[in-house]
């Protein structure tokens, strides 16, 4: 049976349905593919010291899909980026409205999370930028510019996606892949929780939380072809195996390339990132770790036999609906001091007197001065759509912690659940509440308070049950 997905996200203020597709209206896809790769030298984004890219490895891309079915539209894309601003996300969506008529709420822009992409905001970008500007009269290693470039040639994907549309068929299931990713917060002898332990510490105990082994896959088919032609793939696993200052698009590229060898040369990989807020890929029972390349073979030859194997199930009735809410959560609180402190830190942010901590700890309370600064800073958006009785897709803000994302794929009513990170903001990590009484990095580097993060299930969950 020919069927065609059809997406749509949408943000609004309280709870909203979008009218379900019957089933009797013909839906259509298109895919495309833009190079966000910025200038170099650029700074690079996710560690807290000043880098610079010197190369490139592979291009970063921006990987939009559009949805149509009668006058329903909708289109998500995802940017090999280690996080995206709101707004850049925002100027995007506005950018790919006005050009197409697909509404903003409709449009949701995700970032893989890729720690070997440009650094383009955050305080640390702001002080590194000023720094610059201070000593040479202009900033040698970033362009304002890229920014406002960045949202157009998002806005540019989505216009050349929406012009690409044609019907596909579309299916949806789970591949399992346990032997690449880890869970990096560990109980150690003395009772504390330590993320990254040293390779086989003896002090190590065991992992603090699990992992998430499913691989969400939706895939898109020509009618009559027998391979995809695309799939949107959500694996929960940080993007922090590249390394270096190359830019690249880190294991996903590997994972892209695999899947070609046994779909076909044409084949775009959407990945998406699953909850990792907790979780990559080291493993601490050995010396020898694995290179993104080997991971991404891995996943690849993994999904390649779900998929030839006749796992995934046809979605034969589309049934679209969609639900979102915004939450208003706090923001953690810090006195005149704590904020001075901070901004005294951040100038030695290259200096070897500054410990890891202190560094992670000056970033995160000067990156929640900046959303305090910014209108509905404190703002989070959830959202779930439902593409038929048994798949359904969840897209969340910033870096969240996989038992989270485990909770609501548990709750959800549907059989294959994506639950997508980093959409569209990011406000550094989302821990459990149980992460919160044990602190270690990721609970250092989060700017809400505790709670927020079950908060953010328990809306994720009441939209998927209203869909159901």
């Amino acid at each position: 049976m020919r069927v065609v997905c059809c997406w749509a996200v949408c943000l609004v203020s309280s709870f909203v349905a979008i009218p379900a597709a019957t089933g009797s209206d013909e839906m259509g896809a298109g895919v495309a593919v833009i190079d966000i790769t910025p200038p170099i030298p650029f700074r690079l984004a996710g560690y807290f010291n000043e880098r610079l890219s010197t190369a490139t490895k592979d291009p970063l891309h921006a990987k939009a899909i559009v949805f149509q079915q009668g006058n329903e539209s909708a289109a998500l894309v995802f940017c090999d980026l280690v996080g995206i601003s709101r707004s850049v996300s925002l100027a995007a969506r506005e950018k790919a409205s006005k050009a197409t008529g697909i509404p903003v709420e409709h449009i949701v822009v995700t970032a893989t999370h890729s720690h070997t992409a440009p650094l383009f905001y955050s305080a640390l970008h702001d002080y590194l930028h000023e720094r610059e500007i201070a000593k040479h009269g202009n900033d040698r290693y970033d362009s304002t510019a890229y920014r406002a470039e960045l949202a157009d040639k998002i806005a540019s994907a989505i216009v050349q996606a929406k012009s690409a549309q044609e019907p596909v068929e579309l299916k949806s299931g789970y591949a399992h892949e346990n032997r690449v990713s880890f869970n990096r917060r560990y109980y150690m002898k003395d009772g504390s929780v330590r993320f990254n332990p040293p390779i086989q510490d003896p002090n190590i105990v065991r992992p603090a939380g699990p992992i998430d082994p499913q691989v969400g896959i939706v895939s898109l088919t020509k009618p009559g072809a027998k391979e995809p032609k695309a799939a949107i793939i959500s694996f929960a696993m940080h993007l922090d195996t590249t390394g270096g200052t190359l830019y690249s698009a880190d294991y996903p590229k590997s994972f892209e390339d695999r899947l070609k060898l046994a779909v076909g040369k044409d084949f775009t990989l959407l990945f998406a990132t699953g909850t990792c807020g907790d979780i990559n890929h080291r493993d601490v029972s050995t010396p020898k770790q694995r290179t993104a390349e080997m991971l991404g073979e891995m996943l690849g030859e993994t999904v390649a036999k779900t998929i030839a194997g006749g796992e995934l199930t046809t979605i034969g009735k589309p049934s679209l609906a969609t639900r979102s809410v915004k939450l208003k959560v706090p923001l953690q609180s810090y006195s005149e001091l704590e904020i001075a402190g901070a901004k005294k830190n951040m100038t030695r942010i290259d200096s070897r007197g500054l410990s890891f901590m202190d560094a992670v700890e000056a970033n995160k309370i000067l990156d929640t001065q900046l959303l305090r600064d910014q209108e509905n800073n404190s703002s989070l958006e959830v959202q779930a759509f439902r593409l038929d009785q048994n798949t359904a897709i969840v897209s969340l803000p910033s870096e969240i912690f996989v038992e989270l994302g485990l909770k609501i794929k548990a709750a959800s009513p549907f059989k294959t659940t994506l639950v997508i990170e980093l959409a569209n903001d990011d406000l550094c990590y989302i821990p459990t509440l149980k992460a919160f009484g044990e602190g270690s990095y990721e609970v250092t580097n989060s700017c809400v308070q505790p709670g927020t993060g079950e908060k953010l299930v328990e809306a994720a969950t009441t939209l998927l049950k209203q869909l159901k």
